[in-house]
């Protein structure tokens, strides 16, 4: 009795890759970065994908989440950040990832950075919760709030009001 292998007699074997594999493939993708864009040419689009993969590598693991890169336009990295708070704290290091950004890709592509606040680029889930559930919010937090002139921390006001009315409204059934 003779099995039939499949894809034309070939045996195939299931592929295992651990974390450690799979980390040692991304780092070889990283150091290869510089010689794609050289062969490449100037691609804008080769460019921008090389550059936002370089910058994501700079921040690491721990600003990854909270910096994300949208474009590059002219030596500007447009880098999308949660809230005001993470813009200032990027700041004082900008110089430092621009530098690292750049070694990766073995050139300076990266100017300079522009840091723009866009919580739904940064946590999409944020967009689709404020867009699925409005809560209802009595007048007197609404007339409270009406007097916040920056608009995002207005909207963080009502929601941090309304999440403990409806934790205290919870808490009392």
């Amino acid at each position: 009795m003779t099995s039939q292998l499949p894809f034309g007699g070939i045996a195939t074997l299931p592929i295992i890759i651990t974390l450690a594999t799979l980390s040692d493939l991304v780092e070889e993708l990283i150091k290869t970065l510089p010689s794609i864009l050289r062969s490449i040419g100037d691609d804008p689009d080769v460019t921008t994908a090389a550059t936002i993969a370089a910058w994501k590598r700079a921040a690491g693991d721990g600003l990854r989440q909270h910096a994300v890169p949208v474009s590059l336009k002219d030596g500007t990295l447009v880098v999308a950040v949660a809230d005001a708070v993470w813009q200032k704290q990027l700041r004082a290091m900008i110089s430092e990832l621009i530098y690292k950004t750049n070694v990766i890709l073995g050139q300076a592509l990266v100017k300079q950075v522009n840091l723009v606040v866009d919580p739904t680029v940064v946590n999409p889930d944020r967009r689709n919760s404020s867009e699925q559930s409005p809560t209802e919010v009595p007048e007197e937090i609404s007339s409270a709030a009406s007097v916040i002139a920056d608009v995002q921390l207005r909207e963080k006001f009502i929601r941090a009001a309304a999440g403990t009315l409806a934790r205290r409204r919870d808490n009392a059934e």
